[in-house]
């Protein structure tokens, strides 16, 4: 029989800050990608995978995938760092914005 006495649910909020990059082997911390590419089975390990990325700091970038292979479902999903997402931005916005206009064509 269960314990009464204890919470069915942890009563402490879920941290959000992103956990620290692994060390590698010279036990400097590794440099984070900034795109990550999960894919495999859909499975409770692969959701764990995703889901830990999640709670480094990354978060979803576009939908994610399935395919079947004739035996099992297979899925992908993509997460990116928001710091790149925002890099990447910045540095389309400056490529546009040095790009010749001659006043002629769509704008």
């Amino acid at each position: 029989m269960p314990d009464a006495s204890a919470p069915a649910v942890p009563t402490t909020a879920p941290t959000t800050a992103p956990a620290p990059s692994p060390a590698g082997a010279d036990g400097a911390a590794e440099e984070r990608l900034a795109y990550r590419l999960f894919t495999g089975p859909d499975d409770r390990a692969f959701c764990e995978r995703v889901s830990a990325a999640l709670a480094e700091g990354y978060v979803l970038h576009g939908s994610p995938s399935a395919t079947y292979n004739g035996i099992n479902v297979i899925v992908a999903q993509a997460v990116v760092l928001p710091a790149a997402v925002a890099s990447a931005d910045a540095a389309v916005a400056n490529a546009v914005d040095d790009l010749e206009f001659d006043g002629e064509g769509h704008a």
